[in-house]
């Protein structure tokens, strides 16, 4: 609702018996008020009834926090010079006694809302100011940093905006697992089975990535969100598994990627390309994408292979939809269900004796080991069954992951 002119004539009286400071004055809804500050519209206001000056310190309505709008504007400046951003929100946390207050008095002079006008102005007021002082500029929908001002207790708490990363990791080794693989005895507090170290592995890609990211942006944590995974012993070649990393809590913003990416390379376990800023949405839609992947299997057989069988078994599975129920070796963890996967393409590189290199391309979720040993009858067709001898997976390696 906005006040008109003669509407304030009318309501002088009732105004002027809450003795209000000019900030609260001019949290009156008021047609004069465009381009105004709070405490000019309260000025504007005061001089239009003829009102008393009233202290802040004696304000009915804030009680004299109005008068402290340069100390919450010089916590706040102080608290954001340790921060890179490019942008900022102000929020503010006010005694309940003075949202009260407010509210018995504009329900007084009839002003209906459902917000706090006292703390828009005062976010305002002070976020006004902090955009000329810092050079920034305050953004309502996604800004790096709010600051929210407890003014009970000149406490200033900041919410940062994440930053998130996308690349696409390289593995080339088969000793380490895509994320922290936490102790399952102790939880990752730390125990004799762990060596006290609450993790069951020394390190992960994630902690390869993640560190010399935190370091870079001096962020007190992170989470790390693959398209997909791929098991501690198979490496991830080609053009790399995407992933996003999400840095939480960051003090810098503005990021070297190939001093990044050279740091990552020098551990010669794991090497990153395409590192770039990304956003929640692609983490979204990354989590929920399915893209073919291309393996290479390197076979052993119980008995030297029939190069006829084999390409038999291959043609087979040229092209066929796979019945496979949940792992053995993964029953623990997964739902206990049947799921159908599609090998869009098998070929032979090469055989020698019990040993057979193979290129699969299946889709995303198949599990390739059981493909080819049939983990019991769990997966068919697989391998082992149509050649009719038992087959185990050697080493397998991710060449290509597509449809990015």
């Amino acid at each position: 609702m906005i006040l008109l002119e003669k509407k304030l004539e009318e309501l002088k009286e009732t105004i002027s018996s809450y003795k209000l400071c000019d900030f609260c004055l001019g949290l009156i809804p008021y047609t004069n008020s465009k381009n105004l500050s709070t405490i000019q519209v309260g000025k504007s206001i005061r001089k239009q009834l003829n009102l008393s000056k009233i202290n802040p310190l004696n304000c009915w309505l804030c009680n004299g926090l109005s008068d402290e709008i340069p100390n919450f504007i010089q916590l706040i400046y102080e608290k954001l010079k340790e921060y890179e951003y490019n942008s900022f929100l102000i929020g503010c946390k006010v005694d309940e006694e003075i949202l009260e207050r407010e509210k018995q008095f504009l329900s007084k002079i009839g002003v209906s809302t459902t917000e706090s006008i006292f703390k828009n102005h005062l976010n305002r007021e002070i976020g006004k100011t902090l955009e000329e002082q810092l050079d920034k500029e305050v953004d309502f929908k996604n800004p790096d940093i709010i600051a929210v001002i407890d003014t009970s207790f000149d406490v200033v708490h900041l919410q940062i905006k994440p930053i998130y990363i996308y690349g696409r990791y390289i593995k080339k080794s088969r000793s380490i697992p895509q994320t922290k693989w936490f102790c399952s005895l102790c939880h990752g507090k730390g125990c004799r089975r762990c060596s006290y170290s609450g993790k069951l592995y020394e390190t992960s890609v994630e902690e390869l990535i993640a560190a010399p990211l935190l370091k870079y942006t001096k962020g007190e944590d992170e989470s790390f969100h693959g398209c997909g995974r791929e098991d501690i012993d198979v490496q991830m070649l080609g053009n790399g598994r995407p992933f996003v990393i999400e840095i939480k809590n960051p003090k810098k913003r503005s990021i070297d990627f190939d001093k990044i990416t050279e740091e990552i390379k020098r551990g010669n376990k794991v090497s990153v390309v395409n590192l770039r800023y990304s956003n929640r949405e692609e983490l979204i839609r990354l989590k929920k994408a399915h893209f073919n992947k291309i393996y290479q299997a390197v076979v052993e057989c119980k008995e030297a292979i029939s190069e006829e069988k084999l390409k038999k078994a291959v043609e087979t599975l040229q092209g066929a939809t796979i019945h496979q129920f949940t792992p053995t070796r993964v029953a623990h963890r997964r739902a206990h269900l049947v799921r159908n996967r599609k090998i869009y393409s098998c070929r032979i590189e090469s055989i020698r004796d019990t040993r057979a290199t193979l290129m699969i391309e299946a889709e995303s979720g198949t599990y390739i080991k059981e493909l080819i040993s049939g983990d019991n009858g769990n997966t068919k067709p697989s391998l082992s069954e149509l050649l009719g001898i038992p087959c185990s997976t050697v080493t397998l390696d991710v060449i290509e992951i597509k449809g990015e």
